[in-house]
């Protein structure tokens, strides 16, 4: 409940980001009975460009299921989830898999959604749960002690918490504001995310297909992936490339005929490049074991293997069960010992995914001669050794397998 005395306001817990990772928070928190309310920098109904993150593993999607029933299997349902996927080098085919048809009742290995759809769906339960939103309120500092949190947002607003989850995003207000700092190296590359429209009367089929050294293209790479209502193309750029000549509309307006039929020039919905972060939180709590990290705000990884919003769900759900335990902790030292175990666990957890997502990278991108000459020699014996081609559809995603002090996968 408020302590509502103009500018001073007491809640129990407190989320910064109304994100993805903020809602998954929030329903984590409130699963548990524990009233959450959430700061947002930007006002209510803001609409964010682009798909964003569209792959959502099945863990995810698990995870989901059990903080709010029924959530997990309307992703499922809603989004899509590709019978074939291929994969490509020079032009010739060394991969293909055939999914089965996903069971009713048993979550699919995947869906692939817009980012702006999987918040809908996330927001709507939160409202559902009774969770506050305080909207126009962008957090200007954050201080931490012994006993709780003072978050001060814009107009002097000072918000006390006894704790606070901080899912505002790469540039977090909150992580900078109590020290933390990233760590870790940033890509050289270029890489060109473009949102196309499908076509509803003559749609392409629903396959997810990656090609190395794309003939079409001067021997980039490119990847195709279909979500609920449009295919995301990823473009890699080579080392020189100007990023001005591929980018923007009209750039890709140039290069997308040549990978895609033509009308989808005219179905531009969003271009994006990025230069990937490879970095991690030094910590993700306070000394005083009073913020936790989830998220962007705690990790940045290049994409390969959809490891961003994927461990930033267990993220914030580690977080919510910290907060619950600490809550009803019989003292203090225990109640930092739990949050303190979680701020650890899942940075190891990051750490893991950011080694897996930088092997994913060298292995699509890397130029050495030994990992080319692995990459050639792969496809050449694909149709021989089948496995070959398998290690070169896999390689851009990294190992799957997490670290065994995981209790919450990815």
């Amino acid at each position: 409940m408020s302590n509502d005395n103009g500018l001073q306001q007491t809640r129990p817990v407190l989320i910064v980001g109304a994100g993805p990772i903020g809602l998954t928070a929030a329903l984590a928190l409130g699963s548990k009975g524990i009233p959450v309310t959430i700061l947002e920098a930007e006002h209510q109904g803001r609409i964010r460009p682009g798909s964003r993150a569209i792959y959502f593993h099945k863990a995810t999607m698990a995870h989901l299921e059990e903080i709010s029933p029924g959530l997990g299997f309307t992703y499922a349902r809603n989004g899509i989830v590709w019978p074939v996927k291929r994969t490509l080098f020079g032009g010739q085919e060394v991969y293909v898999k055939q999914y089965p048809a996903p069971h009713p009742n048993e979550l699919p290995p995947f869906a692939s959604l817009p980012q702006v759809e999987a918040e809908r769906f996330l927001y709507n339960a939160c409202l559902e749960m009774g969770v506050e939103f305080i909207w126009d309120a962008p957090v200007m500092d954050v201080q931490t002690r012994e006993n709780g949190v003072i978050v001060t947002t814009r107009g002097g607003i000072e918000w006390t918490a006894d704790y606070v989850i901080g899912a505002d995003g790469a540039r977090s207000v909150v992580r900078k504001a109590v020290g933390i700092e990233f760590e870790g190296p940033r890509s050289n590359d270029f890489f060109l995310v473009v949102d196309v429209l499908e076509d509803p009367d003559d749609p392409l089929p629903l396959e997810r297909v990656f090609h190395y050294k794309h003939p079409a293209l001067g021997g980039r790479n490119v990847l195709f992936v279909p979500f609920a209502g449009g295919w995301r193309v990823d473009l890699q750029l080579l080392e020189g490339d100007d990023p001005d000549e591929f980018g923007g509309v009209e750039g890709v307006r140039k290069w997308l005929p040549k990978v895609m039929h033509e009308k989808y020039a005219d179905r531009i919905s969003w271009v994006s490049m990025y230069q990937f972060h490879q970095v991690v939180a030094n910590t993700f709590t306070d000394p005083y074991g009073r913020v936790l990290l989830a998220g962007e705000a705690a990790h940045l990884f290049a994409p390969f293997g959809a490891r961003g919003m994927n461990s930033g769900v267990p993220d914030a759900i580690l977080a919510a069960h910290a907060i619950h335990e600490a809550l009803n902790a019989p003292d203090s030292d225990t109640a930092k010992r739990a949050i303190l175990a979680a701020a650890e666990e899942r940075r190891i957890a990051a750490l893991y995914n950011r080694d897996c997502a930088g092997i994913a990278l060298e292995h699509i991108q890397g130029n050495s001669p030994a990992m080319s000459m692995k990459r050639e020699v792969a496809a050449s014996l694909s149709p021989i050794i089948p496995r070959l081609g398998r290690w070169l559809d896999e390689g851009p995603y990294g190992p799957k397998s997490g670290p065994p002090q995981l209790t919450t996968k990815y």
